[in-house]
Formats: C-alpha cells, structure tokens, sequence
C-alpha cells in the first residue's frame, strides 16, 4: 500500500518531486519542502490549471498582483492556468507536504 506521508528522503537540500499519476491531461504529484521557496524573480506560469492541498506544514503562497496566502494543514485552493505564483516561503523546520493536481 502506498502513503503519502511514507518515503520522505531524508536529506532535503532541494525540494523532492515525486509523480504519482499522469496521462496526457492530468499530472498528480507529491512535493516535499522544507525551507525551499521559489527564486527571487522566478514565477510559475503553468499552461495547466493546478488544484494543491497542503497535508503538513506551513507554506506562503505569493501572486503577481502582491497577494500572499498563508496555508497550513488542510488549505486547499484553484490556481487558474497563465496566473503566475510562488512560493515565498516554507517551514523550515518541518517538511512540508503538497499534493498537487495539474489539469
């Protein structure tokens, strides 16, 4: 049986992507984050809607037009696809744990 919250690499210098299921109009995937975030003057612009859910830790989610959502346990929200985004900040301490579905 498999875990989500099973596996974790122990050594988390760059965040661990793992895919769980994909075919040509769905890609679901595990991230692992623990004290990563996004570039300085990188954002994600994906062609794909994204739906993510965070299972465990803290994250702050950033927008181009300055808006900052703060997700613990349980947040879950829509990004619409070309809606550029990043991740500004992650637990440190903790991993953070992401589910994410591009479709």
């Amino acid at each position: 049986m498999n875990n989500i919250f099973k596996n974790i690499p122990s050594n988390l210098d760059s965040e661990a992507f793992n895919e769980i299921l994909s075919n040509d109009s769905l890609k679901i995937e595990r991230i692992i984050s623990k004290g990563q975030c996004s570039p300085e003057h990188g954002w994600y612009q994906q062609t794909q809607n994204e739906w993510l859910i965070l299972l465990q830790g803290a994250a702050t989610l950033t927008f181009d037009d300055n808006r900052e959502l703060h997700l613990k346990p349980g947040d879950y929200l829509n990004i619409p696809a070309k809606q550029r985004h990043k991740v500004s900040w992650t637990a440190p301490d903790i991993e953070t744990i992401w589910l994410t579905v591009h479709y």
